[in-house]
């Protein structure tokens, strides 16, 4: 299993992640941050490819895949 990380101080809810990823890891969630912003949620890191396409193109810098 990959280790996703999302830092919900820095995500701010662009779901570009949920989007650009091509085995569908990311979920909307919920829940508002305590930065008023709807953060991801990593639904399903068992299907990552550990492509990095999430880390790379995440504005922010709120993804760490290791």
């Amino acid at each position: 299993m990959r280790n996703i990380e999302i830092n919900n101080t820095l995500c701010k809810g662009c779901y570009i992640c949920v989007e650009i990823c091509p085995v569908n890891v990311f979920e909307k969630e919920g829940d508002v941050s305590e930065t008023g912003f709807v953060p991801v949620l990593v639904k399903h890191p068992d299907k990552c490819t550990r492509c990095m396409l999430c880390e790379l193109q995440c504005p922010d810098m709120a993804i760490t895949v290791k």
